[in-house]
């Protein structure tokens, strides 16, 4: 599957949170989660090398309206829930529209 809509978010911990948020957005490719879903196509946890509490999050999916329909999935909106709490701010998006590229990670 090619991917259409994306979009990066960083978002900052309460600090010291870092580990749980990183490992609470690792849930998202649990089966039933939204990075599960055979519409995402890209599903990357990151972390800032100079701040472990800055996780960055970056999504392809198969399209703009395949990515909504899943996040207003009660799973989705579970995991979305959890991560308001554990937030020093608002999280900062950018969504983009991919034009080509590589993608292969393996879950650990």
């Amino acid at each position: 599957m090619i991917a259409t809509y994306g979009f990066n978010a960083t978002l900052t911990a309460v600090p010291g949170l870092g580990d749980q948020l990183v490992d609470l957005l690792l849930t998202g490719l649990d089966e039933g989660n939204p990075g599960a879903s055979e519409h995402c196509v890209v599903y990357l946890v990151s972390r800032s090398a100079s701040d472990p509490d800055v996780v960055h999050v970056t999504e392809g999916w198969t399209s703009e309206e395949d990515h909504h329909r899943v996040f207003t999935g009660e799973a989705a909106q579970a995991v979305v829930a959890r991560i308001g709490g554990l937030l020093a701010g608002e999280p900062e998006y950018t969504d983009h529209v991919p034009v080509r590229g590589r993608a292969a990670f393996e879950n650990r």
